[in-house]
């Protein structure tokens, strides 16, 4: 009998990554992905994307999504005691569903691991981190290799604007500055996934204005028919 799991998901690449290695388990059964989604900017946390490329990206996956709301960070509404409030709700609401289990991407932050190990306790669950202590030099060419297609969505300044909306691809990996984990694991940079083995099609984007939020730079990715005089500035960005 397979083990009912929710897969924790930003819509980048390591979790495209997770969630494949999970569907080719026996083990598991993969029942929907998870995402945390700013309230007020209506964007993926972090990642800075459109929660329409988003539904877009799920439905081609063709797994169900359950989008977690989290108040704006402006106002200091997200704190950590607020997160973890709002995320202790959405783990009862899973188990009460039968589902005692969440998948997340994470490569090798203990710190982040054990966190998240910690609050999923308190609710009764557990986690599984199907990706964990891999290569990243050898996952990042492997996810490439395998034919996952994704764009940089956000960059810290440490990498440089150049890399923001540039194809996730081995031309990029090659570029990348000396002493970048080639997953971004340290939060280097962020992805946005709109192809691979795990959708039945690809998502229709492109790759809009980049604008540059509390020092990061960020590229706004557009559902391809949208109107070209869309306008993105800093503040339609959720700040982290």
């Amino acid at each position: 009998m397979q083990i009912p799991v929710v897969m924790s998901w930003s819509g980048g690449k390591d979790s495209a990554m997770a969630l494949h290695v999970l569907l080719q388990a026996r083990e598991y059964n993969v029942i929907g992905l998870m995402t945390t989604v700013s309230e007020e900017y209506q964007r993926i946390s972090h990642h800075g994307v459109r929660e329409t490329l988003l539904d877009e990206q799920a439905e081609a996956i063709g797994i169900p999504l359950e989008k977690v709301y989290l108040p704006s960070g402006d106002s200091g509404g997200c704190t950590n005691d607020v997160y973890e409030a709002i995320m202790s709700r959405v783990m009862a609401s899973y188990k009460a569903r039968g589902v005692q289990t969440v998948a997340f991407g994470d490569l090798f932050l203990a710190d982040l691991r054990a966190w998240r190990e910690a609050n999923l306790a308190k609710a009764g669950m557990r986690g599984v981190f199907p990706i964990w202590k891999r290569d990243t030099s050898k996952l990042a060419r492997e996810m490439i290799r395998l034919g996952y297609k994704a764009y940089l969505s956000c960059v810290e300044s440490n990498v440089g604007s150049g890399f923001v909306g540039r194809l996730y691809d081995e031309e990029f990996l090659s570029a990348l500055p000396s002493g970048i984990d080639p997953c971004g694991e340290n939060g280097e940079f962020h992805s946005f996934v709109w192809d691979g083995p795990i959708f039945s099609r690809p998502v229709d984007l492109r790759v809009g204005e980049v604008v540059v939020r509390d020092g990061r730079f960020y590229a706004d990715l557009l559902p391809k028919e949208s109107r070209p005089s869309e306008k993105c500035t800093a503040e339609l960005i959720p700040p982290i």
